[in-house]
């Protein structure tokens, strides 16, 4: 089974909900990927994490039928054992955490992709849920087209 590891910031929204998607989708489509995600800073402590899952990721996952399967997991903080074990390795925001990378994890950088999804000082949950969405659809539909 191969992996994806979804990072953000805390690893109690954005990349939580990213990963609780794919597992769902992935699951129901008989697709042979996993994934995982962390935080990037999650050891820096955040007055935004005040728990294992954020209310907006599991209202999210609620309105599309899903109920989150790892919600009582604590956000983690990635490490470079996270970063060897996935064969993708997908930042929700770039501008947030390239640099967050490029100081933490520089050897690790260039094989990250990385998206816009901005976090709630941007952006409002169902905005950035719904690109989150649409953005792990499209790289699970490419996963699906890799080879064995």
């Amino acid at each position: 089974m191969r992996q994806v590891l979804f990072l953000c910031s805390g690893n109690y929204y954005r990349s939580r909900f990213a990963e609780e998607l794919f597992n769902h989708l992935a699951e129901a489509r008989n697709v042979p990927w996993r994934a995982d995600s962390c935080g990037l800073k999650v050891d820096e402590g955040s007055g935004n994490n005040v728990g294992p899952l954020s209310r907006w990721a599991q209202a999210g996952l609620a309105e599309r039928g899903l109920q989150a399967r790892g919600a009582q997991r604590m956000p983690r903080q990635v490490t470079d054992a996270d970063l060897a074990a996935a064969a993708v390795v997908v930042a929700v925001k770039e501008s947030e955490h390239r640099p967050l990378l490029q100081k933490r994890h520089p050897a690790w950088e260039a094989r990250v992709r990385f998206w816009g999804v901005h976090d709630l000082d941007c952006a409002q949950p169902p905005e950035a849920l719904a690109d989150l969405e649409r953005l792990v659809r499209m790289l699970l539909s490419e996963l699906t087209a890799w080879p064995g």
